[in-house]
């Protein structure tokens, strides 16, 4: 399970080091995709192809039909890059990506179970500190959801 938040350099060349414990639990090749939340999903080859099942998989043949489908899965599968993990265990975050997330030199590198998201490190305090304010209701909420 992939867990925890570090904050990481980001260098001029793109390049950040995964932390120690995500790189045994990854393996030596990822797929870095857009996330939600301004934020960059990254995944084991594993989780994706379970995730890339989901975003494939329909009742129908012709799901292509449905401009929703259409447009998540563009969004997801037309922008998501395989990366090897380098001898030191860094990543290359291709600019097209990096634009995304608009790091300042540091970036937050959280564990979120099946996958490792890559955060701005500022955006990502003001998301931890807003879903600190919430987190009593999203629990009420969620435990209400059948």
């Amino acid at each position: 399970m992939l867990i925890g938040e570090y904050i990481h350099t980001i260098d001029e060349k793109n390049r950040v080091s995964l932390p120690f414990k995500f790189r045994r639990e990854m393996g030596k090749k990822i797929i870095i995709t857009p996330g939600i939340d301004n934020c960059l999903f990254v995944f084991t080859l594993k989780e994706w192809a379970k995730v890339s099942k989901r975003l494939s998989d329909s009742d129908s043949d012709l799901s292509f039909l449905k401009k929703d489908k259409r447009s998540f899965n563009r969004y997801m599968f037309g922008r998501a890059v395989d990366v090897d993990v380098d001898s030191i265990g860094r990543i290359l975050v291709p600019d097209f990506l990096k634009e995304i997330i608009k790091p300042t030199g540091k970036v937050a590198v959280i564990g979120v179970g099946d996958r490792v998201e890559i955060w701005n490190d500022k955006v990502w305090q003001k998301c931890k500190e807003d879903g600190e304010k919430t987190a009593g209701d999203l629990a009420e909420k969620l435990a209400s959801e059948k």
